[in-house]
């Protein structure tokens, strides 16, 4: 994995090209095990986090666990309605007004349903990925849309499947709903190029694929299971600290393969 540099350096054009000491990065999904990798990793880094979910406790354990892994860490969290845009417009403009600027949306909300074949799908898990891993997209993205163009080093990071790629029968739905999350994402890519014009995107926007995700806890549950191909949140953590390293005209638009392509 890139190593994180703890001050800004610039590619050959002046562009920002890294850097998260100093940083505000706002982690919406901060409460399970991707998220909590993500609150260690970005704060050990030097940025100030900002995490979000629908769960208070499980984020104020998430939050606790960051300050105690790192004396000092920079690490809030904020009980936040995602499926409201409205709420999802406060938290973000709340994070701006507090610290002056936002340079990341990390989007770790997540969620699977799946059935033995096509025809037995039950769309009401639909219903459900919908909300889950599209709706919530779309509030953060136009939430922070403004606030990144604004940073000289902004990304949107979201977390999708390899099966977005190559769907099978029983997964239709999270599929397609990944799928769909992915799409949006390259359209909010293709506005930030828009806005940097002749120079290219200050900000950028890219998709992180995995298979799934392996965090110690399933592990210790099934202690005989090889977790083929899986991705260690861990890992996942480290990818999305890489992300600030690398120029916006690199990144943007693109898909990160951290599993092979099917």
């Amino acid at each position: 994995m890139t190593t994180t540099p703890t001050s800004t350096a610039k590619d050959g054009t002046g562009e920002v090209a890294g850097g998260l000491d100093g940083a505000v990065i706002a982690v919406a999904g901060a409460a399970g095990p991707a998220g909590r990798a993500a609150l260690l990793r970005l704060a050990g880094a030097g940025a100030t986090v900002v995490g979000a979910d629908a769960d208070p406790e499980r984020l104020a354990e998430a939050v606790e666990a960051a300050h105690a892994k790192h004396d000092g860490a920079r690490v809030a969290g904020s009980t936040v309605d995602l499926l409201d845009l409205d709420a999802t417009k406060a938290w973000a403009a709340g994070i701006e007004e507090e610290h002056g600027r936002i340079d990341g949306l990390v989007h770790l909300v997540g969620g699977w349903r799946g059935g033995r074949s096509f025809t037995g799908t039950d769309l009401a898990d639909w219903d459900l990925l919908e909300k889950l891993l599209i709706r919530t997209v779309q509030h953060t993205s136009l939430a922070f849309h403004d606030a990144l163009l604004r940073s000289d080093r902004g990304r949107f990071l979201l977390i999708s499947a390899a099966g977005a790629t190559k769907p099978t029968a029983g997964n239709a739905a999270y599929a397609a709903s990944k799928a769909a999350a992915e799409a949006w994402t390259l359209a909010l890519a293709d506005s930030f190029r828009k806005a940097g014009g002749e120079e290219g995107p200050r900000t950028a926007a890219a998709i992180l694929v995995i298979k799934a995700l392996v965090h110690d806890a399933m592990r210790a549950e099934r202690p005989d299971a090889k977790f083929a191909g899986f991705t260690d949140v861990t890992d996942l953590a480290d990818a999305i600290a890489g992300v600030w390293d690398r120029p916006a005209r690199e990144v943007n638009g693109t898909r990160l393969w951290l599993t092979p392509k099917p």
